[in-house]
């Protein structure tokens, strides 16, 4: 029986293809691996046979998505630790230079290098990237695990079989933070990764009785939202592979914290309050919860995530630039039918990287805040990379008129964290649900793209077949 691209996938039960595309498919695309420790190595190929030869050597330091499975169920029964991650994806030009068909995608086969991308995405020249991004990429190897030693055991073990056809043109290490409640955080001090499509039946269930439910806001995600056939596999019909968003985002925490100041003195916020200033800026507070569902911080754990923007028509609660509100409308766009809305949400898989002396979440001023050097390696799997990433950061991100406002009611510009374009200023509520607005100085931008590339990552049973290939 076909695998069901359509509905989520209840993988315990799964037989026939559905089984044997869990054995074949990559982990960290259906769900999420622990990556606090991470590595990601950028490679560049110059001899086609040896490329092959490492490329499938490399099966036998991954492991498939069911096994990745099995052990989050048996460290959840039994607290056993499971095994490293490691993943493998190739650029367009990588297939090309092994003389492949690469995947269809039109926005992977243009990379995200293009000119044309660049103009699309806003980003900024390529020459002002990190050098390991100036040349061309053709492929990447990300090893990650919950704890060092094994991530960086594994992470030799990969080296050991590079050959000295393939150089190493780049690697970025990330490293996982977490606020006092153990929940993930990004370097601005903010609850990241909540909120995200769900693709296994287990894992819809799990977050409808052991969270806040999702009467409001329903996860759910269908496989074809992230899975594609891998066509140069032998069996597209079972062997599925995902494209893979890389993005280092270098994260200026002075400004950003600076800016927060500024915008809390504008709108007149004053003790506790002046929190606030910062969540109209992500649409959340620093301990994840949600501004348009309250006013003040104080969210109960797991951070909620079953809201949506429908007693907020005006953006009195949330402002509607808010980078939450920007990047996941949650059906109050204005632009689509909500159902149209959730085909451009991606599955997120970001990490930390970068040291730092100060805790995130501590009160401090912002001169006492990294301003470079620290920041996100954002990560994403998409089934279409234009209606999905590339939808997401220009026609969200980047638009001034995105969401809709009501009739009246001024644009509410860029989102202040990924958007990148000119910044106009933006309008705020001066009181949670009130109605006295202030027209603020645009937010500065904090978040510059310092480099990174398109991927797709491929079935296991590609990367086993090139072992045969010279």
């Amino acid at each position: 029986m076909p695998v069901d691209l359509s509905i989520p996938l209840e993988w315990k039960t799964a037989a026939g293809d559905a089984a044997k595309m869990l054995d074949e498919l990559q982990p960290n695309i259906l769900k999420a691996h622990a990556r606090d420790h991470f590595s990601a190595l950028f490679l560049r190929f110059s001899e086609e046979k040896s490329t092959k030869k490492f490329l499938s050597s490399l099966v036998p330091l991954m492991k498939s998505a069911k096994t990745h499975l099995a052990e989050v169920e048996r460290f959840k029964a039994e607290g056993a630790k499971g095994s490293p991650y490691v993943g493998a994806g190739l650029t367009s030009a990588g297939y090309r230079f092994l003389k492949i068909e690469p995947p269809q995608d039109e926005s992977f086969r243009r990379g995200m290098r293009a000119q044309e991308t660049r103009e699309k995405l806003n980003d900024p020249p390529r020459s002002t990237f990190d050098s390991g991004y100036l040349d061309e990429i053709h492929a990447v190897v990300i090893i990650a695990d919950g704890a060092d030693a094994p991530m960086t055991a594994r992470r030799n073990a990969v080296l050991a079989l590079i050959p000295s056809t393939i150089s190493v043109v780049a690697e970025e290490t990330g490293l996982g933070r977490a606020n006092s409640r153990g929940e993930g955080i990004e370097h601005f001090g903010y609850v990241d990764g909540r909120s995200q499509p769900l693709f296994l039946v287990e894992d819809i269930h799990a977050e409808k009785t052991g969270t806040d439910g999702i009467s409001a806001w329903d996860p759910s995600a269908p496989l074809n939202q992230v899975l594609v056939p891998d066509r140069a596999a032998p069996d597209p019909g079972t062997h599925f592979g995902s494209y893979f968003v890389f993005r280092k985002l270098e994260q200026n925490v002075r400004r950003f914290k600076q800016a927060e100041e500024a915008l809390a003195g504008q709108l007149g916020l004053v003790g506790e309050d002046r929190e606030r200033a910062g969540a109209m800026i992500v649409g959340r507070f620093e301990d994840g919860t949600p501004l348009t569902a309250q006013r003040q911080e104080g969210a109960e754990s797991p951070v909620p995530n079953n809201f949506d923007y429908g007693s907020d028509g005006s953006g009195a609660k949330c402002p509607f630039q808010a980078h939450i509100r920007k990047t996941n409308p949650r059906g109050s766009g204005g632009a689509e039918q909500p159902q149209q809305e959730r085909l451009h949400l991606m599955a997120r898989r970001g990490v930390p990287y970068g040291e730092r002396a100060d805790d995130p979440n501590a009160d401090l001023p912002p001169s006492a805040r990294p301003s470079s050097e620290v920041g996100l390696l954002f990560m994403a799997f998409n089934s279409a990379v234009g209606n999905q990433f590339e939808f997401t950061q220009a026609t969200w991100a980047n638009n001034p008129g995105f969401p809709i406002p009501p009739v009246g009611v001024k644009p509410p510009g860029l989102d202040p964290v990924i958007g990148q374009g000119p910044r106009p200023e933006s309008v705020y509520t001066k009181d949670w649900a009130g109605t006295r607005t202030v027209t603020a100085d645009p937010f500065p931008q904090a978040v510059t793209l310092k480099g990174g590339d398109y991927f797709f990552m491929p079935s296991l049973a590609f990367l086993r077949g090139l072992g045969g290939k010279g």
